[in-house]
């Protein structure tokens, strides 16, 4: 009996560690140069890359705040930045 006890301990520790770890999450650092893949698609007519798009999606929870800075406004606000993030598929966030 101590040994089907030992397992059901065994699995219940590798649940609770699986568990845990598909709720980690990486933490984004917020910083308007990871952009930099999308400058030729927002400063031209041409779509933006598969990189732009991983790029914009990974700095999305950043936009709020590149709002907030009077110098990033202009260029994260622009027709050309929504048309790109348009084309990726990230929502215009609402502040």
């Amino acid at each position: 009996m101590k040994k089907g006890c030992f397992i059901v301990a065994v699995v219940c520790v590798v649940v609770v560690v699986l568990l845990g770890e598909v709720g980690v999450t990486r933490a984004v650092t917020c910083s308007p140069l990871e952009l930099s893949p999308c400058v030729a698609a927002i400063t031209s007519s041409q779509p933006p890359s598969s990189e732009c798009c991983s790029k914009l999606r990974e700095q999305r929870p950043c936009f709020c705040g590149y709002l907030k800075d009077p110098n990033l406004k202009q260029y994260v606000n622009s027709p050309s930045a929504k048309r790109v993030a348009s084309t990726c598929g990230v929502p215009t966030p609402r502040c």
